[in-house]
């Protein structure tokens, strides 16, 4: 059941979800999104830069720690503003287990226009990689 504004609190909790993370996830993603930057595909090229590997796009990481919203919520139309800072890449092996980006989240202000602020967390292989993750949720 979805949240309603009148049940939910300051300090709520958004129980903690993990998202798989594969290559082809970001194979997908460059085609939808248009962004082929070889450091999202091509590990040679990613390690050329510095890169330890192949990491996510920062919008695909962003997508994922939001879709934790759009799942509590039960509505993809409920992020009315959103913001991070990119704090550590997610970085992607070829392997049959890829990465993984956990996200949970905090309701920090309750809004009278029936919204709520939230502060998201999301990690990935130990790092934060979102920092001052915050977005305002529309809710019912």
């Amino acid at each position: 059941m979805s949240p309603r504004h009148a049940d939910v609190e300051v300090g709520t909790e958004i129980p903690e979800r993990t998202f798989p993370v594969r290559r082809l996830d970001l194979i997908r993603y460059a085609g939808a999104s248009g962004d082929f930057n070889p450091i999202h595909w091509n590990e040679r090229f990613a390690r050329s830069v510095g890169l330890p590997d192949v990491i996510a796009h920062g919008m695909f990481t962003m997508a994922e720690a939001a879709r934790l919203l759009t799942d509590w919520t039960g509505d993809p139309g409920c992020v009315v503003d959103y913001a991070v800072r990119f704090s550590a890449p997610v970085v992607v092996p070829d392997d049959d287990e890829g990465a993984e980006i956990t996200v949970g989240g905090t309701v920090k202000k309750k809004h009278d226009d029936g919204t709520v602020t939230v502060a998201l967390t999301a990690r990935s292989g130990g790092a934060k990689v979102l920092a001052r993750s915050t977005a305002v949720v529309r809710l019912a």
